[in-house]
């Protein structure tokens, strides 16, 4: 047999074991797609993300621990999970009260109002906290609150979002007092205090925001100055 004929009869079985290996992939993907058909979306999220690598569970974060970490819930967010506030009664509406409060750390100075200016850089920042293949790096860059993504703030701002309330004329409108401003910390820091089982993150609890920053963005809303209140 001629170096030739050896080359083909050799490229033929190449082929004919790819070919049976791509039917092996396809079989075992087409019973994977039909298990996952079946499955709930939480149950398909659950084995996706746990027992399937859909993340990098022990990729390190930018505030702390591993992805893993923040898979876990605790207990707010057990509660909270599922039906959310439809599925809440009195005796979880209270545990999501407590636990809320519980969280919240004040200023040993007291609560008071930062510099505006860079209130409104953290709400216009929805920059940190990602993880994947594109990390964020926070050595020269702070993370912000994103808050226009579900907030119209600066009436002249026209992109936001409107799954919160409008906040525009928030300090006009509430004024700065000590009783507003200890509400719209709370709100900032563990916004479950008052709305249990709300959409919005626990930029304080969670270590979104800084002290500094959660100032500055109270600053954002109620500093005459801002144009949040022009």
């Amino acid at each position: 047999m001629n170096y030739l004929n050896k080359t083909k009869i050799l490229l033929a079985a190449m082929a004919s074991s790819l070919v049976m290996m791509q039917a092996a992939a396809d079989d075992k993907l087409t019973g994977k797609a039909a298990e996952y058909a079946n499955m709930t979306p939480q149950a398909l999220a659950e084995r996706l993300i746990m027992q399937e690598n859909g993340l990098k569970l022990d990729q390190a974060v930018q505030e702390g621990g591993t992805v893993l970490d923040r898979q876990t819930q605790d207990e707010l967010q057990q509660i909270c999970s599922g039906e959310g506030r439809a599925g809440l009664t009195s005796e979880t509406t209270a545990r999501v009260l407590a636990l809320s409060k519980a969280s919240i750390k004040l200023p040993e100075g007291g609560i008071t109002l930062g510099d505006w200016r860079e209130g409104e850089k953290v709400a216009r920042s929805g920059y940190g906290f990602r993880v994947g293949h594109k990390n964020d790096s926070h050595e020269k860059r702070d993370p912000g609150g994103n808050c226009y993504a579900c907030h119209q703030m600066d009436p002249e701002e026209y992109t936001y979002g409107t799954l919160g309330p409008s906040l525009k004329s928030f300090g006009k409108m509430r004024g700065n007092t000590p009783q507003t401003r200890e509400y719209l910390y709370n709100v900032i820091y563990s916004p479950h205090t008052y709305f249990p089982c709300t959409h919005m993150p626990r930029f304080g609890t969670n270590g979104v925001l800084t002290e500094k920053q959660i100032a500055d963005v109270m600053a954002y809303l109620l500093d005459p100055k801002s144009p949040v209140n022009k």
